[in-house]
């Protein structure tokens, strides 16, 4: 079972972009979409869609497109983040986490956020199985970025949120890239300016975690780094069924 995770940056920009080539071309079980800006349904060929969107139009906003038809919906959070589909042997949750924002002006909100967050998480685990993905926005440790002594006071690197992503994995979750790649330079956003795509300066905010007990299902989890059309790499997971 393939499946992909992608902070397109707004859906309609990204279909201007080869979206429609790339689900084609990759033919995933499920598809998983951050920060998709709209507020109306798309539909694609040969998939269910489900589609949270933001209270506030053209902002945040996630959706699952998937060809198995779920059993559950829960859509959850006013600005669209949170989107759970159940099926028989899982929990597919897609996220898209609150940003901290310049000088850390919302990280006392994403705390408690997170906080909420993660005992969601640990309801649903207690159930079945959970496959957690999508834009998480932090980097976990210093190898999960290219500047960590300049950034450790920046949204996404604070001490605060790295704390909170630590309590996350511990409450039973694997940070499922880790288990193949143990290298550095593996991004999955670069900011727009300085080239910073071109240089491979980014950061890797991008997450597929998974319940400790689905560790032996995890063929792989890869980021798709040469696929463009957002600011952020989409990721995948492959999984034995």
């Amino acid at each position: 079972m393939k499946i992909i995770s992608w902070n397109v940056n707004g859906i309609r920009s990204v279909m201007r972009k080869g979206f429609n080539e790339f689900l084609e071309r990759e033919q995933p079980d499920m598809l998983c979409l951050q920060e998709t800006k709209i507020n109306e349904k798309k539909e694609f060929e040969g998939y269910h869609s489900y589609w949270h969107f933001a209270e506030k139009k053209g902002y945040s906003g996630t959706a699952i497109l998937t060809k198995q038809k779920p059993l559950s919906v829960t859509k959850m959070d006013s600005e669209g983040r949170i989107l759970t589909l159940e099926f028989e042997k899982f929990f597919l949750v897609n996220v898209y986490v609150i940003n901290a924002q310049r000088e850390l002006a919302r990280l006392e909100y994403k705390r408690k956020w997170n906080e909420q967050f993660r005992q969601y998480l640990q309801e649903l685990n207690e159930k079945k199985p959970v496959i957690l993905c999508g834009d998480l926005n932090v980097a976990h440790k210093e190898i999960d970025l290219t500047n960590p002594k300049t950034n450790t006071k920046n949204p996404g690197f604070s001490s605060e949120e790295r704390e909170d992503f630590t309590k996350l994995l511990n409450t039973g979750f694997t940070d499922t890239f880790r288990m193949f790649n143990k290298e550095s330079g593996q991004y999955t956003w670069w900011t727009y300016r300085f080239k910073a795509r071109e240089r491979n300066v980014g950061w890797r905010i991008d997450y597929f975690l998974t319940s400790k007990r689905l560790e032996n299902k995890i063929e792989n989890s890869k980021i798709l780094k040469y696929v463009m059309g957002s600011d952020h790499a989409p990721i995948k997971i492959i999984l034995k069924q």
